[in-house]
């Protein structure tokens, strides 16, 4: 299937084709950012978007991708469709590996935060502080957020699998004096150190790029001299970094 896809501001483009997707530039924003309308005819832009999408390699595999890939880059316990990129954490876990935990008694939790853009954009000014995250959609529902309640109650650790799963347990225990509370909204929550947690305290996370703010939410939750020995390892072990790189759990 052939499909098009042109972006300009005014008025739209038509191609033919088998399939096509429109857009037009609703807005201009900075860094090469842009607000666009996306539509298509004689079927729905989802569609579209998977006959024509790429997943996106890591600079290292040094091959185009493949069908399979987009099962790949997907956790086993994903469902629903929003993120602009997996996240990156849960692919360590595979249907055996969770049956094995479940086997010892942990007990396991599935939120929803949709991966924005704020999760990669760079950090562009001279002081931390005042950076902003652009806002990424969430959800927990009553079940989630009642076992998670239950676990901090009976003083059980709390272990997010990822940087984007901690944004959302502490965002949402900052507005509810440190419970979970169901429902779904939206947070620009930025984390760096010197921030306090409330419910996480254990975390599994890749590697990730230097000034970045991932990388500044694990030396917040880990410690920069400890979280600097490890990614040190890594760099002099040639750990792999990026969306199928090497992990660490830090508690």
């Amino acid at each position: 299937m052939n499909a098009v896809i042109c972006l300009r501001s005014f008025p739209p483009t038509i191609f033919e084709g088998v399939r096509a997707l429109h857009g037009v530039v609703l807005e201009r924003r900075f860094f090469g950012r842009r607000v666009i309308r996306l539509w298509t005819e004689g079927g729905n832009v989802d569609e579209v978007v998977d006959v024509i999408g790429h997943v996106p390699l890591p600079p290292y595999i040094k091959r185009e991708d493949r069908p399979e890939d987009r099962e790949r880059y997907q956790t086993v316990f994903a469902t629903a469709r929003g993120s602009i990129a997996a996240p990156t954490a849960g692919l360590h876990f595979s249907s055996d590996l969770v049956a094995a935990l479940e086997r010892r008694g942990i007990e396991r939790v599935e939120i929803t935060l949709h991966v924005g853009y704020g999760t990669f954009q760079p950090v562009r000014v001279e002081h931390v502080e005042d950076h902003r995250l652009e806002p990424e959609a969430y959800e927990i529902d009553e079940a989630a957020a009642a076992r998670i309640n239950r676990a901090i109650d009976e003083h059980r650790r709390v272990i997010a699998v990822g940087t984007t799963t901690t944004r959302t347990l502490e965002a949402v225990a900052r507005e509810h004096d440190g419970r979970m509370a169901a429902g779904g909204g939206t947070t620009d929550l930025f984390i760096f150190p010197g921030f306090q947690f409330r419910v996480v305290q254990g975390l599994l996370t890749n590697f990730h790029l230097p000034r970045s703010t991932l990388l500044m939410l694990v030396c917040a939750f880990g410690g920069y001299e400890r979280v600097m020995a490890a990614y040190a390892a890594a760099i002099a072990e040639r750990y792999r970094f990026y969306s199928y790189g090497d992990a660490m759990l830090i508690s």
